[in-house]
């Protein structure tokens, strides 16, 4: 009997040209349920088993790369400034790299990629905080905040004029000239093994909800602006400036991260980059027909 597949929908605006439409698409398809969660609970339900396919974050997907496979054309990845990364500091960024830093505690690839930008390329060594992603709370206790997604987006709207900032996305191209992979989809290899047919069937769909993403954006747009606000050239612009596919490009940078965070001890072990084969599955006739 095919078992109900537990999608993750991280409730991030980042993601919605990938899952705006999926609730719709996978209205026709059984035995799926999404489950929106944030990126750190997302990360934590996959590792557990809580949930079998979904996007989670590059750094949790290499911490146990072993238990899953990479679902191609699917990520969240920018080359050049992401738009919703952002360091807020009130000191110089030299006087950071030795002060205190309060980190986001809804993240885990851009906390690597910032010490990996702090303390392997900037030569600093601060002392971190983890927190809950209040700017305001952060940098009562801390010389630098980081924030990311949505609460980064609306914290660079309220204080981007009054506390200074640097896009993580943009550091890191400056410092290696690729782009960054922050988010990829994948799926546990337990149920890919068990259920290679039903996995082929959601990849499908997401594809579809991807390229109606792209040729829909007004919606996509819609759907920003109720979840954040803020107006239609601002997100016609943020969304223009993400990648959400997983080729040559994406896979560069994310495996030049991987090298970056083991060098620098945030990961032990080396990291395999599986990619699934989707044509292991055979797809339905109505995910061919959409």
């Amino acid at each position: 009997m095919t078992r109900t597949l537990r999608v993750g929908d991280i409730a991030y605006t980042n993601v919605l040209p990938v899952t705006h439409f999926l609730p719709d698409i996978t209205r026709h398809l059984p035995g799926v349920e999404l489950v929106p969660q944030v990126p750190a609970q997302l990360n934590a339900a996959m590792r557990k088993g809580l949930i079998h396919v979904g996007p989670m974050s590059s750094f949790a997907y290499a911490e146990n790369a072993h238990l899953y496979a990479l679902l191609p054309g699917l990520s969240v990845s920018a080359k050049g400034p992401v738009g919703s990364i952002f360091l807020f500091h009130k000191r110089p960024l030299d006087e950071v790299k030795r002060g205190v830093v309060a980190l986001t505690n809804t993240s885990a690839t851009s906390v690597a990629l910032l010490k990996i930008l702090l303390e392997g390329y900037g030569g600093g060594a601060p002392t971190y905080l983890t927190m809950a992603p209040s700017l305001e709370d952060m940098l009562k206790r801390a010389d630098a905040a980081l924030l990311i997604g949505d609460d980064a987006i609306l914290a660079r709207r309220r204080y981007g004029r009054e506390v200074a900032h640097i896009d993580l996305g943009e550091w890191w191209h400056r410092e290696t000239g690729l782009a960054m992979t922050f988010a990829v989809w994948a799926v546990r290899r337990d149920i890919l093994d068990a259920e290679p047919e039903q996995v082929g069937l959601l990849y499908r769909a997401l594809l579809v909800s991807k390229r109606f993403g792209a040729l829909r954006r007004d919606a996509v747009i819609r759907a920003a602006q109720e979840r954040c606000g803020g107006s239609r050239d601002f997100w016609r612009a943020y969304f223009a400036g993400l990648s959400h596919d997983l080729g040559e490009t994406e896979l560069r940078g994310l495996k030049r991260y991987v090298a970056d965070a083991r060098r620098l001890g945030l990961l032990s072990g080396p990291v395999s980059f599986t990619l699934w084969d989707p044509r292991e599955a055979r797809p339905a006739e109505w995910v061919r027909g959409i």
